[in-house]
This record gives structure tokens, C-alpha cells and sequence, in this order.
């Protein structure tokens, strides 16, 4: 179960980064009078919040992971919520990745 916890939570780590560069490219963009959007996922049936940014996102997806962690060894994972974090995340990191793709293609 920890190792589980301790590969979400590399996960997030990475996501974090990723997060980071993207908003600042947003706020740039956005400060040009570009990304005239609100939200990143719209009405997403995973997330709770909407956030014209990364970051909001990513600690949603570290509360869910913090709140998941069992008290000790002996308790189980919810299975459930644990599947839900791990879409939450590969939405991210599959979003992240195509905005990665317009902010080379911006810059180029």
C-alpha cells in the first residue's frame, strides 16, 4: 500500500513542475490578451473545482491522495477513490502533455 501512496505522490511531484510552466504560460498568454478561456477541464465530471490554471488541479489530485492514505499498514486502499485519482492523473498528465506540444510550437 505505501509503495502505491509513494508512486502517486511522484507522480504529483512531476505533475507539479509540469503545472508550474504551463500556468506561467498562461498568465503570459493571457496578459497579452490571449487564452481568453475559464477553465482548463470544462464541467469535468472528475474534478470537484475549475481553474483556469494547473495548479488548482494538481492539489485536488494531492488532497484525494492525502486523504487516501491509510492509517496503518493493516488498512486497505479504497479501491474506488484510488481509481478515480489515477484518471484524475492521467488526465492531467495526457493535458499537460498537449499543452507542452502549443507552448514548443509558440515559441518556435
Amino acid at each position: 500500500m505505501q509503495k502505491i501512496i509513494e508512486q502517486l505522490n511522484e507522480n504529483l511531484k512531476q505533475l507539479y513542475r509540469q503545472a508550474v510552466d504551463a500556468d506561467n504560460f498562461i498568465e503570459s498568454m493571457q496578459q497579452q490578451g490571449k487564452g481568453k478561456f475559464s477553465a482548463v477541464f470544462k464541467q469535468s465530471n472528475l474534478f470537484e473545482g475549475s481553474s483556469k490554471y494547473f495548479k488548482p488541479y494538481v492539489a485536488e489530485v494531492a488532497a484525494d491522495v492525502s486523504a487516501l492514505e491509510p492509517a496503518n499498514e493493516l488498512d486497505k486502499l479504497d479501491q474506488e477513490k484510488l481509481a478515480v485519482i489515477v484518471k484524475k492523473l492521467e488526465l492531467l498528465h495526457s493535458t499537460l502533455a498537449q499543452f507542452k506540444t502549443v507552448i514548443k510550437a509558440a515559441n518556435s
